[in-house]
């Protein structure tokens, strides 16, 4: 029997142009971020949420050194269950050379009572040395869900990447536990389909006709159900724990700075938390719309960048 974990370790990985938008996600997730690549908490999250999550130790064991690791790790008690131990690659507070980690692997793996099995292991066990002290526990690396649908029956060109959408969603809607959500311009739905991926409760609407036959096919094709809406924003009732908006900005549904106002006036009716997707600045319409801004962040791609903003309806 495994004791419970006294805390969740994830590693990181995102490139340059995503760094902002990774930091975001994990504030909202988390509280805190870390440039280190490596953040500790006690929340628990399925790694393969997030686009930038390599992996979660569950930590069962913590030693000052390796030795009490060793030593500590021969007290387990696996009942039977077969076992592979890993050293977490290129995490934690030093960097070790290939041959270096092997042995300490191939040591602590020998200290662990029970049968090894390389291939298909009952239980992955990590560890690492992080925070100024080894651990170890449980191990679980992401999968990349959101790369599989990119494969979708439709797409848009200026709809966000299935990567962005997903950190999208995640920092919309960090815990979906009871949480209603609505993406009232989905388009042609990445950002509902990420979200549904996920367990969170969303649903969608749009004003253009044309595309929603498209959306429901993707959303579909994936497994996934939800109510998506032939309908106007303006026309949205109802009360949602967040709204998600991608601002339109493509010259076919190009929006002036008042109609801009009078979407988020529309949304903060509906909804109590929203997050906005802009190429454009929009602080002063998001302010006089009644919302606070709580937090932000940024995606390149070249020279296109993506802004994520984060608000609160005023009270």
């Amino acid at each position: 029997m495994l004791s419970e974990p006294r805390s969740f370790i994830y590693t990181y990985a995102f490139h340059k142009e995503e760094e902002s938008l990774c930091m975001l996600e994990m504030r909202s997730f988390f509280g805190k971020d870390s440039e280190t690549g490596v953040i500790e908490s006690m929340i628990n999250i399925d790694p393969s949420r997030s686009p930038f999550i390599r992996e979660r130790i569950d930590v069962i064991i913590e030693g000052a050194d390796i030795n009490d690791i060793i030593a500590k790790v021969k007290e387990l008690q696996l009942e039977g269950a077969t076992f592979k131990v890993i050293f977490v690659k290129d995490a934690g507070d030093e960097k070790w050379a290939f041959a270096d980690r092997r042995r300490i692997e191939r040591e602590v793996g020998l200290a662990v009572p029970g049968q090894p099995e390389l291939d298909q292991p009952d239980l992955l066990f990590g560890f690492l040395k992080v925070n100024g002290r080894w651990v170890f526990g449980l191990y679980h690396s992401s999968e990349a869900i959101w790369l599989h649908h990119q494969q979708k029956p439709h797409s848009y060109s200026t709809a966000l990447s299935t990567r962005v959408a997903r950190a999208v969603a995640n920092i919309a809607v960090p815990n979906p536990a009871g949480v209603k959500a609505i993406d009232p311009c989905c388009g042609i739905g990445t950002v509902v389909v990420e979200a549904l991926s996920m367990g969170i409760g969303i649903v969608g609407s749009d004003n253009n006709p044309l595309i929603l036959a498209g959306t429901r096919e993707n959303i579909a094709h994936f497994g996934y159900e939800t109510e998506i809406k032939y309908m106007d924003l303006r026309d949205v009732t109802g009360e949602y724990n967040v709204a998600i908006i991608d601002m339109p900005y493509n010259l076919c549904s190009v929006i002036t700075a008042e109609e801009q106002l009078e979407m988020l006036e529309r949304t903060r009716k509906f909804a109590e938390k929203l997050v906005i997707v802009t190429i454009e600045p929009i602080d002063p319409v998001i302010v006089e719309a009644g919302f606070e801004i709580v937090d932000r962040g940024v995606v390149r791609k070249g020279n296109f960048i993506r802004e994520v903003i984060v608000c609160r309806r005023n009270s």
